[in-house]
């Protein structure tokens, strides 16, 4: 591109030079004034387009450095979560802690008791749940949804 503006500013010099004003009438020095700034204009943009390219290459290898940290760092991360994660859960369900946002683990076995329970966060000590008899009547007293038919 820069080319092509060079090439058409280099025209205009001959052509302007050609039509023989004359070497010091005001038109002639009024036109290689606009003929020298057309000139410094494509420079800097020449200039620019490598400043550009240099920019672009630059932050594509930020971009490369930066996949790689994060496939590093998160690949880690994703193997815990898959594994203990899961292993955690099963046969359980969790609840989220009001106090520190802490999740905390339930097992299905603590619900089968036959007493009151209360489940405490372990980061606070928050109690996250308590199941009692009134908590069973609170059921009960609930509405029941009614399912939408299609």
């Amino acid at each position: 591109m820069t080319e092509d503006l060079k090439a058409r500013v280099s025209y205009l010099r001959g052509f302007t030079e050609g039509l023989e004003l004359g070497e010091e009438s005001k038109e002639q020095k009024v036109l290689h004034r606009v003929i020298d700034l057309l000139e410094e204009m494509t420079d800097e943009i020449e200039q620019l387009r490598v400043d550009y390219e240099e920019l672009f290459e630059y932050t594509e290898a930020i971009d490369d450095d930066l996949t790689e940290l994060e496939d590093d760092f998160y690949e880690d991360e994703d193997d815990l979560y898959d594994d203990d994660y899961e292993d955690d859960f099963d046969g359980g369900f969790s609840i989220e802690c009001p106090n520190c946002r802490e999740i905390v683990v339930v097992d299905d076995d603590i619900l089968d008791q036959e007493s009151a329970i209360e489940v405490t966060c372990p980061g606070c000590g928050e109690v996250v749940l308590i199941d009692d008899e009134d908590w069973d009547e609170e059921l009960e007293e609930l509405p029941e949804v009614e399912e939408d038919e299609e």
